[in-house]
């Protein structure tokens, strides 16, 4: 018995890491992404299509998620794959901001000073200096009743420092004024794509 210890435990370990232990969460794989994502990106594509938006790419954030996982996908029209997926903040509505007490479920509102973020899509503007982060912001310009406050808000799409690279859950990605912020190192590869592309890219918000 003595002797079989050691690749039980082997085994063992193995397999949790692969399958999870019961009772036990199991560690955070990125690439197995949520069902709705690619239905989400074929509605995305025909919008694209119907308004002259970008056809190679677009950005999808998933609210429903726990915010200590990557839930902002930047999807490839193309290969219709997830190209890239990074964590990103939400509003902190009434809660203390720059903490992460909404980290299971996100509040979305419309409204000014609510300090919540809004959902549904929006046409991703001008490029200009932000405070935060790498010092990039985009205009975000909400499309649908349910952001369309979202210019007069001042609500932007930037990176911010707080934001880490890695996923941090079960704890949860630091909490803004509603701005869907990235983190530093994923605005660098976001950035020269929306700065190279002709046509608006569409940012779609949704939980």
């Amino acid at each position: 018995m003595l002797i079989l210890r050691k690749p039980l435990i082997y085994i063992l370990a193995c397999y949790s890491l692969l399958y999870g232990l019961p009772g036990l969460a199991q560690t955070t794989d990125s690439t197995k992404y949520p069902a709705s994502l690619k239905p989400k990106a074929k509605q995305a594509m025909a919008f694209c299509k119907a308004n002259n938006y970008n056809l190679d790419f677009c950005i999808l954030i998933d609210l429903s998620l726990h915010s200590g996982l990557k839930r902002f996908f930047l999807w490839d029209f193309k290969s219709q794959t997830v190209s890239g997926s990074y964590l990103v903040s939400h509003g902190c509505g009434t809660m203390p901001w720059s903490w992460a007490w909404s980290k299971e479920k996100a509040v979305l509102s419309n409204a000014d000073g609510s300090h919540c973020s809004s959902a549904w899509k929006y046409k991703i503007g001008k490029r200009g200096y932000s405070n935060w982060g790498i010092h990039v912001n985009y205009k975000l310009f909400g499309l649908d009743r349910t952001n369309s406050n979202a210019y007069a808000r001042q609500i932007v799409f930037h990176s911010w420092e707080k934001v880490p690279d890695d996923e941090v859950y079960p704890k949860g990605t630091p909490e803004g004024w509603g701005c869907p912020a990235i983190s530093n190192a994923a605005m660098r590869i976001i950035d020269p794509k929306l700065k190279a592309s002709k046509e608006p890219v569409l940012m779609w918000v949704y939980k």
